[in-house]
Parts: C-alpha cells; sequence; structure tokens
C-alpha cells in the first residue's frame, strides 16, 4: 500500500534500526536501502521510480558520519553526505512520492554555539563533514517543491539511545571504572537528543500534512551539562561521584598530544565534552503541537542503562 510504505536509506545504522523498528510497532511498512542488502532490502541502484511512486515517504539517513580519527578523505564525504542525497532528491521530486526528510546535522551550520542555536543562525561549518551537510541541504532548497509534496531538512543535535557508541559510552566507560572525572572546571550546556524522541518527530511529520516544508533543528528539551551526565552515571552505578578540577591548560595539553597518539581524549572528544552548545527545538514543537514522548533525562538514563 503507497500510503503506509515508508523508504528509509542507512536502515541499518543506529537510528535507521530504531526507526524501522518504531515504525514496525505502528504497523507502518518499511523498504530498507543499504549498500550491502539483505533478505527484503534494496540496494541504492534498484532504488527505481516505481519504489518511490509506491512510497509515502523517503527518508534519508544514509551518510557518512563524522571520523572523530580524522582518517578520511574529504571527497567520501561530499560524495556520500552531498551527491547521493542529490541523486535521491532528485528522483523523489520526479516520482509520485509525497514526502522527503533529509537527516542533516546542527553540525551543518556551527561546530561552536554562542547562546541557543535556532533555525535563523547563519549556516558556518567548519568541518568538511558540516560542509557536505550542508551542501546537500542548498542543494534541496535550491530546489522548487511541487504543491503535493513535503520536504523537510532535519538538524539533530547529538543522538542517544540504548547500545549506542559514541561519547557518552567513553564517558560512561571511565565512571564505570572508578576513574574521576577531571574536567571539574569546565561548566557547559549541551543538547541532546533521544533516539525515541527523534522517531516520534519523523512519525509526526509524515502523518501531519499541516507541518509546513523547511528546517527543523531536533532536541531534547532541556540541555544538561557533563557534570549532569557524570552524576547520572555514579547514580545508575551506585558509585560515588568523583570529579577533580584539573587545570585546563594541562587538560588541553594532553587533548593535542591524543590528537597524534592513541589516547582516550583528543580536541574533537574534549571540546564534545566540554563544550555549550544549547540547540532550541520551539520550532519543531510549535509544529507539531505535542510533548516530546520522553524528557531529557529519563531519555539519557535509558541509554545509561543500556550500557
Amino acid at each position: 500500500m503507497k500510503n503506509n510504505t515508508h523508504i528509509i536509506t542507512g536502515n541499518k545504522g543506529f537510528v535507521g534500526l530504531n526507526l524501522t523498528n518504531f515504525f514496525k510497532k505502528i504497523n507502518k511498512s518499511v523498504l530498507g536501502v543499504s549498500r550491502n542488502p539483505i533478505d527484503s532490502e534494496i540496494s541504492y541502484n534498484q532504488l527505481s521510480l516505481d519504489k518511490l511512486n509506491n512510497a509515502k515517504s523517503c527518508i534519508h539517513l544514509a551518510g557518512k558520519a563524522h571520523d572523530l580519527k580524522n582518517t578520511s578523505e574529504d571527497n567520501d564525504y561530499f560524495e556520500v553526505n552531498t551527491e547521493l542525497t542529490k541523486r535521491l532528491f532528485d528522483q523523489f521530486l520526479v516520482s509520485d512520492c509525497e514526502i522527503f526528510i533529509y537527516m542533516s546535522s546542527v553540525k551543518a551550520v556551527a561546530d561552536v554555539v554562542n547562546g541557543v542555536l535556532t533555525e535563523d543562525v547563519i549556516p558556518n561549518p567548519k568541518t568538511v563533514y558540516g560542509k557536505s551537510k550542508l551542501a546537500a541541504e542548498v542543494y534541496i532548497l535550491s530546489k522548487e517543491i511541487p504543491k503535493n509534496k513535503r520536504v523537510y531538512i532535519l538538524r539533530p543535535c547529538m543522538i542517544h539511545g540504548p547500545n549506542n557508541q559514541g561519547n557518552l559510552n567513553l564517558l560512561y566507560s571511565f565512571v564505570s571504572k572508578g576513574i574521576p572525572y577531571p574536567f571539574g572546571r569546565y561548566v557547559n550546556k549541551r543538547s541532546f537528543v533521544s533516539v525515541d524522541n527523534l522517531c516520534f518527530v519523523i512519525k509526526e511529520l509524515i502523518d501531519n500534512s499541516k507541518i509546513e516544508s523547511g528546517i527543523y533543528n531536533i532536541a531534547d528539551d532541556i540541555s544538561l551539562s557533563t557534570i549532569n551526565l557524570v552524576q547520572m552515571m555514579s547514580e545508575i552505578l551506585c558509585k560515588p561521584t568523583r570529579i577533580l578540577k584539573v587545570p585546563k591548560l594541562l587538560i588541553r595539553f594532553i587533548a593535542k598530544v591524543g590528537d597524534f597518539l592513541p589516547l582516550p581524549i583528543n580536541s574533537e572528544r574534549l571540546g564534545k565534552l566540554t563544550e555549550n552548545y544549547e540547540v532550541s527545538n520551539l520550532k519543531i514543537k510549535n509544529a507539531i503541537q505535542k510533548k516530546l514522548p520522553i524528557s531529557s533525562r529519563e531519555g539519557i538514563k535509558k541509554t545509561l542503562i543500556s550500557f
């Protein structure tokens, strides 16, 4: 059935797996698109106009994630994040598919946030990852959208959920081993988004035809400091909270060394753990007119317990 079939690219990734399972629970049919298809999935070359004509939405999650080890070539980012998106979007425009959702990132706008990031901020990404995501956004926005179609560009902040491998897991491994958190001198606020809330937003965008096409930041309601996270981890592990206030100069020196040697911390990870990065979700919440199903703390706890 066209009205209940949803194409998901990158369906085997973290968000893709969660969204597929979420859709199946609410009786939405999924057609997965993968580089290495199995079972009922298809490859990108097999994503024909007929397939798009028989789908209500195309949710483009596939992309090359930010490489914290900086081993990837610049062209790799643009080929996957930009050129693949262009090809899929061009197919969508000439198909009968009604909805296109592109999973971009807040990093397409800014690597450092002063204040709170809104959709009105003029993009100025510094990394090739952010630039490749922005290039795809610019291409999508350059096209005229037919009246019977809707197009959404989503900019999530740091996505987390059960079994997520990322900086939360790195932080959790420190706390679980009884290693004191050394960055106590850094006072920050960061926005996160639970994968459950992200899936909920995607469902609302598909089901509510009144939501206008456009760019939407995706974040949980409340930002948290890294010290908050350490305290929550300690609570879950029933361990005392151990926070050290190591001088920032020494921390930055160790991080610089970690840029060249395989240390647990490098400049990139230090930034993710200690910088401010608050993201406003007011635009998307005003659009869907519903509360997010999971609070910031509930979502984080659900993720941490899975570790």
